[in-house]
C-alpha cells in the first residue's frame, strides 16, 4: 500500500489516551525503508494469494451465505478480543504506544453488538471458537507476551483493511442480507471515532513510520504481517469447507454499483481481479442483475421495439 496525502498542515487525530497528535507535514514523502513502505512491499505475494480466496471473491460477488457470514463475524470476534487485549496490555510500549486509539479503532465491542444482533441475548452461549481462528489467536497471544513489537504487524494488517476495503464490504453485505439500513449486524464495519478513514490513514502510517525501530525489527514486523496474512487465509479457506455442510441459499446482491466510500484496493482481502478472473460467468451475472431491475426491463423493451421499427422500415 503506497501513502496518501495528508490533510492540510495542522490536521489533527485524538488518541485513546486522549492526548492529540498533529501530523505537522502537509506531504509525507515516504522512502522504501519506512516501515508502512516495507510493509506493502513485504506482504504483496501473500496479499495477492488471499484476495483470490474463493470465500473472498464470493463475498465481493454478494454471493453471502448468511450463516457463514455470522460464523466470520464469531471467528472476527475471538481475534479482535485476543489483539485488543495484548494491546492494553501494551499500551505503553515504546515500541506500540503511539499506535494506541482505542476510541477509533477498538472493534471488539462493536462485533458483540453484531454476534447479539444476530444470535440474540444468549449470544455468548453459542458460539465457539474454530480451530483455525485459534490458531490466529494463539499467536496473537505469544507476540503480546514474547515479542509485543510484532503486535504492529496485527493491528495494521486488521484496522488498515477494515477501513479501506471493509466500507465496501459492508455495502456489499448490507444489500446481500438485507440487513437493516441503521446498521444492525454491520457494527464492525463503523468507526464512529473517525472522521476522515484517509486522514486517519496517513495519520496511522506516519506514527508507524516515526516508530524507533531498528532494520532487523522491520524485518520481524514484515514476516509477522505476511503470517497475520496466512492466518486470515487459513480462516477463510474453513469457512470455505463448512460453507459444502451448511443447506442454506446464498443470498445473492448481484453487482454493487454506486458510491461505495472505503478503497476496496487497499484492503487486505481486496479482489479487486474478481471480472477477469470471473470472465463470462461474472458478465452474465451483471446482465441477469440488469433484467431483473425494470428500468432494465423497459430498456430492453424501448430497444427491441426500435430493431422492431428499422427493420418494418427497411422492409418497406
Amino acid at each position: 500500500m503506497s501513502a496518501v496525502e495528508t490533510e492540510p498542515s495542522g490536521a489533527s487525530a485524538a488518541n485513546g489516551s486522549g492526548l492529540v497528535y498533529e501530523d505537522k507535514e502537509g506531504n509525507e514523502n515516504v522512502r522504501p525503508e519506512d516501515l508502512s513502505e516495507m510493509l506493502a512491499a513485504g506482504t504483496k505475494e501473500v496479499h495477492e494469494k488471499a484476495e483470490n480466496t474463493q470465500f473472498v471473491k464470493d463475498f465481493l460477488r454478494g454471493r453471502i451465505r448468511k450463516e457463514l457470514f455470522k460464523l466470520g463475524a464469531v471467528a472476527l470476534y475471538y481475534t479482535y478480543t485476543a489483539m485488543e487485549a495484548e494491546i492494553e496490555t501494551n499500551k505503553d510500549h515504546p515500541n506500540f504506544a503511539p499506535l494506541y486509539f482505542p476510541n477509533e479503532l477498538h472493534r471488539h465491542e462493536a462485533l458483540a453488538q453484531d454476534l447479539e444482533y444476530f444470535y440474540g441475548e444468549d449470544w455468548r452461549n453459542q458460539i465457539s471458537c474454530s480451530p483455525a481462528t485459534q490458531h490466529y489467536v494463539d499467536r496473537i497471544h505469544e507476540v503480546g507476551r514474547d515479542d509485543p513489537v510484532l503486535l504492529v504487524a496485527h493491528a495494521y494488517t486488521r484496522y488498515m483493511g477494515d477501513l479501506s476495503g471493509g466500507q465496501v464490504l459492508k455495502k456489499v453485505a448490507q444489500r446481500a442480507l438485507k440487513l437493516p439500513p441503521t446498521g444492525e449486524g454491520l457494527k464492525f464495519y463503523q468507526f464512529d471515532g473517525i472522521h476522515s478513514a484517509k486522514a486517519f490513514k496517513q495519520l496511522y502510517r506516519s506514527r508507524m513510520n516515526e516508530l524507533e525501530l531498528d532494520a532487523d525489527a522491520k524485518e520481524r514486523i514484515v514476516k509477522e504481517a505476511v503470517l497475520a496474512f496466512q492466518f486470515n487465509m487459513e480462516v477463510f479457506q474453513e469457512l470455505e469447507e463448512i460453507g459444502k455442510t451448511i443447506q442454506d441459499d446464498v443470498l445473492d446482491a448481484g453487482p454493487i454499483h454506486g458510491d461505495m466510500q472505503g478503497d476496496i484496493s487497499k484492503c487486505p482481502y481486496y479482489a479487486a481481479k474478481m471480472a477477469a478472473s470471473g470472465g463470462s460467468t461474472y458478465v452474465c451475472q451483471m446482465a441477469m442483475a440488469f433484467l431483473r431491475n425494470p428500468t432494465g426491463q423497459v430498456l430492453l423493451a424501448a430497444w427491441i421495439a426500435a430493431l422492431a421499427g428499422l427493420a418494418a422500415w427497411y422492409l418497406i
